[in-house]
């Protein structure tokens, strides 16, 4: 909470001439002893391009600040038309006003302020060299944008919530026993002690399906009515005895097999190659 609360802010002598001092009325109430003095000031922003043409028109001290509400008038001087450049002398512009405790922001108030000359003839046709006794500003006032900060004033009570205690002893921690290392170990023992069961399930799996591919390969080679003596030793069967015709009609067999087998597991996003590709990789 802030200990500092701006009640309201009342332009003066608005509108007036550009040359003219700036009046405001602040009201602002105060809710509890305050050390040091608080700090207003009031910037023009000379230019939308860029924040070097920013003037500080004037800064006010206010204090010793009593408990309660309290009300004064802050005073500022025009700005320099020569710190402004000539092209964004006229049209829409942001004073701001603000206020700071022990050099911390904690209120800023901005205004659109327009600014034009006095008659219709030179607003229509401005001169190329500005004349500013006739031009005149015209402050928003009913519109202002208010933000707020919140800031450390006088008591560690009173210092805002994001902003955490220094620790400097959290650096001297050593790795193992970091915030949450308990809580790591723990979460690892019980993926081991939940992976225990699977892995010995999966490798009673892995047996049974060597055991499977056993019976698988055997029941094959009976059907086949292939013996142990039948095969070479690379392990492959000895065709010798059978005759050239037959091995032809074996070889067309599975030159249909190999071209059914290559179009259903290829991909299906790829064109499938010609009949005569897939024979010669038949052969």
């Amino acid at each position: 909470m802030s200990v500092v609360s701006l009640l309201g802010v009342n332009v003066m002598n608005n509108p007036s001439r550009f040359t003219d001092k700036y009046l405001f009325e602040i009201t602002f109430e105060c809710l509890e002893p305050l050390e040091k003095d608080l700090e207003w000031k009031l910037t023009y922003v000379g230019s939308a391009q860029a924040d070097n043409y920013d003037q500080e028109l004037d800064s006010l001290l206010v204090g010793p600040i009593p408990v309660g509400v309290n009300k004064f008038v802050f005073e500022a001087d025009p700005p320099d038309t020569k710190r402004i450049p000539v092209d964004e002398l006229l049209g829409v512009t942001v004073i701001l006003l603000t206020c700071a405790y022990d050099g911390r922001e904690f209120v800023r108030v901005g205004y659109y302020v327009n600014v034009e000359y006095d008659s219709e003839d030179l607003v229509n046709d401005p001169p190329a060299k500005p004349i500013i006794e006739r031009i005149r500003r015209n402050i928003l006032a009913e519109k202002p944008r208010v933000t707020r900060f919140n800031i450390k004033w006088d008591s560690e009570a009173s210092a805002p919530a994001e902003f955490p205690p220094e620790q400097p002893e959290a650096d001297l921690v050593a790795d193992e026993e970091e915030y949450g290392a308990e809580e790591l170990a723990e979460e690892e023992e019980e993926e081991l002690a939940e992976a225990g069961p699977a892995g010995a399930d999966g490798a009673d799996a892995a047996d049974k399906d060597a055991e499977m591919a056993g019976v698988e390969s055997a029941d094959v080679e009976v059907e086949n009515g292939v013996d142990e003596d039948e095969l070479s030793d690379e392990g492959s069967v000895d065709i010798e005895g059978e005759s050239e015709d037959d091995l032809e009609e074996e070889e067309e067999g599975e030159g249909v097999e190999g071209d059914e087998m290559d179009v259903d597991m290829g991909d299906a996003d790829k064109p499938a190659p010609a009949a005569g590709a897939l024979q010669a990789m038949v052969q």
